[in-house]
């Protein structure tokens, strides 16, 4: 198991510092399909990860010559602070609602797929619908609430949502809203994590699995920012459509396994 942690940790980040990703995105699935952990827990250990992530990966960028466009992204960022911590009332709303894990496990599921998907088409035909250039620091605010509580409700960090939205709505190119996405995940992650532990809603776990996914995590950012280097925004692009892909195939594996396990 411990290996299986480190690795996917790793990978995870690596691949998800380059595309914006921070990891969770595809942690979370991966791990659920492994079933080594309950689901809950991962959630957690996947926000602890990518915190980790989102921090090195900042730090080893920052002189890359990528544009973080702060007076944009803080009051995002700040939006998805506060989203965060609605997307994880919800997730306790929910998870005490459903007891069972398997349940707990379709459902995020579910909503990931749907949610990827819909990013996936959205990406595919970006070339061909109009973008915009949103500069109201309100209008950031609020979107910045979407983007933490979807992310938080997943447990994915942010993933190609983040992305997907600073398309659209800011016209930034792939490697642009890459290391904007990250910036944003770092703040919406420390405010999910400073808030379950506040409430006392941090599952069980062992402490060797957190050392084991967080070094992943850090270690995955260092050789994301140098991959990050090395190729252009086109090539972002291109990556985004495989972990899409790849991301939706491991959630339809997912949903089946927990449709099966789940008591409807």
């Amino acid at each position: 198991m411990a290996f299986v942690l480190f690795a996917v940790s790793l990978l995870a980040s690596a691949v998800g510092a380059v595309a914006g990703f921070g990891g969770g995105v595809i942690i979370k699935p991966v791990l659920d399909a492994f079933g080594i952990l309950p689901v809950s827990t991962v959630s957690f250990l996947s926000g602890c990860t990518v915190l980790g992530m989102s921090a090195a990966s900042l730090l080893r960028g920052r002189n890359d010559g990528v544009k973080l466009m702060v007076k944009t992204s803080t009051p995002l960022a700040a939006g998805a602070a506060v989203g965060g911590l609605i997307g994880k009332t919800l997730f306790d709303l929910v998870r005490r609602q459903f007891a069972d894990e398997n349940m707990l496990g379709f459902i995020q599921t579910a909503l990931l797929l749907a949610t990827t998907v819909m990013v996936l088409v959205y990406v595919i035909k970006k070339n061909r619908l109009r973008t915009l250039r949103v500069e109201s620091i309100a209008v950031c605010l609020v979107i910045g609430v979407f983007l933490g509580t979807v992310s938080s409700f997943l447990g994915i960090g942010g993933g190609p949502v983040n992305v997907a939205v600073l398309f659209f709505f800011f016209s930034m190119d792939a490697k642009t809203a890459a290391r904007n996405s990250i910036y944003i995940i770092l703040f919406s992650q420390a405010f999910n994590l400073a808030a379950a532990i506040a409430k006392g809603n941090v599952p069980v776990f062992s402490g060797s699995s957190l050392v084991l996914m967080m070094a992943g995590g850090i270690a995955g950012a260092f050789a994301g920012a140098e991959i990050s280097k090395r190729i252009d925004s086109r090539n972002v692009e291109i990556l985004l459509y495989i972990l899409m892909i790849l991301i939706v195939g491991i959630n339809c594996y997912n949903l089946a396994a927990f449709a099966m396990l789940s008591p409807f």
